[in-house]
């Protein structure tokens, strides 16, 4: 399954995403609020992870890839939220992009195409997101995508220790009721 928006194609993973994926995840500024990687054994099994899932559910986390470079630029899509909370069982959208690719909408142009497919094909009557508080970059594509944040909804990650500064996360959300008439009027 693969997606094409004006300037990306989302696709699965490839063998040789390995490398730029790797290099991202070793960039202080991508993971400033997400966890790292550890090493490349972790990266393999975090692909592997993503190809299981696309053949489990039919949808996952692609691969993002600039059309005018034809190179993998990060990630962005839809996966099942791995852990217990109060708004789960759930879908989430997620991304993450090198840092040479940030402040050019890509994020948002990905977001909106994996939103369109969750709600239109996969009839997903609800998608979440979730990121560190100060995550404000994360938190401003959100809401361009049309996702609202309730404080009530914030809550503390199960996965990661009490003294993780990354522990406490805002949740957004965004109904297929809600989103689909706003469609046509979000950035492409």
């Amino acid at each position: 399954m693969e997606l094409r928006t004006q300037r990306l194609l989302m696709r699965e993973w490839k063998d040789e995403d390995v490398e730029p994926f790797a290099r991202m995840n070793d960039d202080s500024r991508v993971t400033r609020y997400i966890a790292r990687l550890a090493d490349r054994i972790a990266i393999d099994t975090w692909i592997n992870a993503q190809r299981h899932h696309f053949k489990r559910y039919g949808y996952g986390l692609w691969a993002l890839e600039a059309l005018d470079t034809a190179k993998c630029i990060g990630f962005c899509g839809l996966m099942k939220v791995p852990y217990v909370a109060h708004f789960t069982p759930a879908v989430e959208i997620a991304w993450r992009l090198h840092p040479n690719c940030w402040g050019r909408g890509y994020a948002t142009e990905a977001a909106v195409a994996a939103l369109a497919f969750g709600f239109q094909n996969l009839k997903l009557p609800q998608i979440v997101a979730n990121a560190a508080v100060n995550n404000v970059e994360s938190r401003r594509v959100m809401e361009r995508i049309g996702m609202s944040h309730d404080p009530k909804d914030d809550f503390d990650h199960p996965l990661k220790s009490v003294d993780d500064p990354l522990r406490r996360q805002v949740l957004y959300r965004v109904s297929r009721r809600d989103w689909l008439p706003k469609a046509f009027a979000l950035p492409s």
